[in-house]
């Protein structure tokens, strides 16, 4: 025991026996991917206050001391580690009763693999009082500089607008030159991928690369951000940063069928480019504006994107699960600062305190998730409620009777499911809705989710004897009112609040136990946000919708420099500050400033529109510059490297390319083996489309800023291999046998592709190739369906085949 009382956190952050320091990076993986996990599953049993089996895990320290069965882990082996051993269990595995997720076993694997650091830092908390100078004066948390634009240098011939100003500023700082223009090509494949996600097709090709005028580049911008499938390619990032899904996620994984709402809302929103703030405003708080536009409840599925574990009897754990994931992902996506490192404690570097998550976390506390509000407006919701009351009437008796009959059978059945459910949430469950709390509203209809009345099948087969005739009885004379009864309005996926009153946000280990007032971080505003004058709704607490107030601020330049550098990294890969969902000082510093408060000014004084802060950085010449295999991390936000196409646009693109993809827009999501765009494919959190996955595809369990890009062995295997591309390739080779020479097949070919024409080497090459012992003329011609219509042995197939795996296609300049 002395030897555990000497060994204190302060002295197990290095390790002694590998002698090197902790990285940033590692340091960074540490607080947002192991420590989070700790403190949410490990330390209730496993840290200063308690200690099953002697063993602690809150330090490295306490790690490598272990417990009874010896040390908890071992620095760079993590398969020889107890730790992991016991995570990865299928039985007996911990934490008790909840397996962590794959993705968050892995992280603990690569964290031992990695020497298991463990940052050094105080874990006591900071105090609500005591920010450092340094703190308030942070850059993030400024008002945004007058951002006065570089004067342009008598010798720049090379600044097209404002942008490029700052940008050779950065360039003769560091005494490097701007690479020259990419050739037209380049730009306009640059330019589709960029904008909408798929290739130009022949025709759209011809438009721009034969257009003599000087302005050809331009007016390409400009038919881009009015093509309906911007939304669809822009949409696409929102839904990342989201972690939109249409499926609860665990082990069931049930699909949500009204999900897909949101994912067209989100692409209408690009495309009529709604502005930011609205486009906020209506996330956080639809339901509680008031101007009766169906479109709010739809765009408050935000709010919904939580995963579900659809038997766990603890709901009042995963309601808390619930809305802490949702506290997280709003401080990521709209403030950009990592708000779940303060929940069991202060922030390590950062100013936010453990009170700052629960004031955010406050503004989520009163929420009330709702399956049941029907997509309409106010006088078609007047409309229906008439016909309804109508057709009520006349069968009011019926019904009561019916209702009366089916109750004792629905009781018995839902009765034994609710004694299942933990001591302190029965008595909530069997309250009338009209007795609960808040809380309790809220905690009862989490329940409620598992205990489900007897459907009208279930009932045929319970219901015996003399109460069978009465029922099928009174279910005839019911249906010979079935022509009066209005049909239902859609429903929609969304949220409100319980009540106007807020169940109260408790702190762990605040010994007062009082509740935490709404607030965003107080080293910006100590004051809370309750009673707000923007509530607008009486069955509402109005606190969401002040908390899109204070985003929306235009004195809130977090919000804006937020969603300005994101556009910024969409368009060059990486942003003006790299890391785009941390503004903290775990994230890079800015590498231009003043550049990215200019872009924000000119972004708030478009009215938060998104289309004109793209064209003013798709028309500089920075923009314009062709890629360079390595700029330099100094100037890679300034620059384009060669990047790979995404998982999406890479499936997009071959169904393009073959003729195959159908461009239906909007409505509920087809299965991902159709010819929609991937965006209307259905998103299943654990049954994933084998493709996407394997070309790094988000997992929709956490908001995500940037793709990870891998290269993979299992890519070239799926791409040559796979049954899925080698279909692609046989459309193709359908739609090119049309052609009359193997010439005309080559050439056209490649122009899908690769957006030029061949080389001369190259063409011979393929005509040689295809004129060797089967001519493409052999191929059957006509229409294609999902099944193979060839053989797959064509030189033709094999020709296209090759062309869908080569870097060229695979990657943009």
């Amino acid at each position: 025991m002395d030897v555990i009382h000497c060994l204190g956190q302060e002295d197990a952050v290095d390790d002694p026996l590998r002698g090197k320091s902790i990285s940033r990076a590692q340091t960074v993986f540490f607080e947002e991917e192991i420590r989070p996990v700790l403190a949410n599953h490990c330390f209730r049993c496993h840290a200063d206050k308690k200690q099953e089996n002697d063993l602690r895990l809150d330090s490295r320290a306490m790690m490598l001391l272990g417990g009874d069965a010896g040390p908890a882990i071992l620095p760079g082996q993590p398969h020889q580690s107890l730790l992991i051993e016991v995570l990865r269990r299928e039985e007996d595995s911990m934490p008790p009763g909840k397996r962590l997720r794959p993705s968050e076993i892995s992280a603990f694997e690569k964290w031992v693999a990695m020497g298991a650091p463990w940052p050094a830092t105080k874990l006591g908390n900071r105090g609500k009082s005591k920010f450092t100078e340094a703190d308030r004066s942070y850059w993030a948390f400024q008002p945004l500089s007058d951002g006065e634009v570089p004067s342009k240098q008598a010798d720049d011939h090379w600044s097209r607008n404002e942008i490029d100003r700052f940008v050779i500023r950065n360039f003769q700082a560091g005494d490097v030159q701007p690479t020259e223009s990419a050739t037209k090509r380049v730009l306009m494949r640059r330019l589709y991928f960029d904008m909408v996600g798929v290739p130009p097709s022949l025709t759209e090709q011809s438009a721009f690369l034969d257009d003599p005028d000087d302005k050809a580049y331009e007016k390409m911008v400009d038919r881009l951000l009015e093509d309906p499938r911007y939304g669809e390619k822009w949409g696409r990032h929102w839904l990342d940063l989201v972690r939109y899904a249409e499926s609860d996620g665990y082990k069931q994984d049930d699909y949500r069928p009204h999900a897909w709402r949101y994912r067209d809302y989100v692409i209408e929103a690009f495309n009529d480019d709604k502005p930011y703030d609205q486009f906020i405003l209506q996330q956080l708080a639809g339901d509680e504006l008031t101007d009766g536009n169906p479109e709010n409840l739809v765009a408050t599925g935000y709010l919904r994107h939580w995963i579900y574990e659809y038997n766990q009897r603890d709901v009042r754990t995963q309601w808390d699960t619930i809305l802490n994931d949702l506290t997280n992902v709003t401080g990521d996506v709209f403030l950009a600062m990592g708000m779940n490192c303060a929940r069991c404690h202060d922030h390590k570097f950062d100013p936010i305190l453990q009170r700052d998550y629960f004031r955010l976390k406050a503004f989520f506390t009163p929420l009330l998730p709702r399956d049941d509000v029907p997509l309409a407006t106010p006088s078609q919701r007047k409309d229906f409620e008439s016909r309804r009351l109508q057709y009520e009437q006349k069968i009011g008796d019926l019904r009561e009777r019916l209702a009366a009959l089916e109750s004792p059978y629905h009781e018995k059945k839902m009765l034994p499911e609710i004694e299942k459910f933990p001591l302190d949430i029965r008595p909530m469950m069997k309250k009338a809705i009209i007795d609960r709390t808040p809380f309790e509203v809220q905690l009862a209809d989490l329940a409620f989710r598992q205990v489900k009345k007897l459907t009208v099948d279930e009932l045929k087969k319970r219901i015996k004897g003399e109460d069978l005739e009465r029922w099928n009885t009174l279910r005839e004379k019911l249906a010979q009112f079935d022509s009066e009864k209005p049909q239902p309005l859609p429903v929609v996926l969304t949220a409100t609040d319980a009540g106007p009153v807020a169940p109260p946000t408790l702190m762990p280990g605040d010994p007062t136990k009082a509740s935490i007032e709404p607030g965003v971080l107080l080293v910006i505003d100590p004051d809370a946000m309750e009673g707000t004058p923007d509530r607008q709704s009486s069955n509402t607490t109005g606190r969401r919708l002040a908390l899109a107030r204070w985003m929306t601020d235009s004195g809130n330049s977090l919000t804006t420099r937020v969603i300005v550098n994101r556009v910024w990294q969409y368009h060059f890969g990486k942003g003006i500050v790299a890391t785009a969902s941390d503004f903290g000082r775990l994230g890079e510093q800015p590498a231009d400033p003043a550049l990215l408060d200019w872009l924000t000014r000119r972004f708030i004084d478009n009215q938060w529109k998104f289309k004109p802060l793209h064209r003013l950085i798709l028309n500089s010449s920075t923009y314009r510059q062709a890629a360079v295999g390595n700029p330099g991390s100094d100037f890679r936000s300034f620059r384009h490297v060669v990047r790979r196409l995404n998982a999406e646009q890479i499936r997009d693109s071959m169904l393009s390319i073959s003729g195959e993809l159908n461009p239906q827009m909007g409505g509920p999501s087809s299965e991902w083996t159709g010819f929609r765009r991937t965006i209307y494919n259905k998103v299943i959190r654990n049954r994933r489309n084998p493709l996407l996955d394997v070309f790094d595809a988000p997992d929709h369990f956490n908001s995500l800023a940037k793709r990870n890009v891998t290269t993979t062995p299992n890519q070239s295997l799926l791409m040559i291999n796979g049954g899925w591309a080698l279909k692609r390739a046989e459309a193709l080779a359908i739609a090119l046998a049309k052609l009359s020479t193997v010439e005309e097949q080559v050439v056209e070919a490649y122009r899908l592709a690769y957006c030029r024409l061949p080389e001369s080497d190259e063409k011979t090459a393929a005509i040689q190739f295809l004129n060797g012992s089967k001519l493409a003329s052999d191929l059957p011609s006509g229409g294609q369906t999902e099944e193979s219509t060839l053989t797959g042995n064509s030189e033709l197939v094999d020709f296209c085949h090759v062309l869908f795996n080569s870097s060229e296609f695979l990657y943009i300049d």
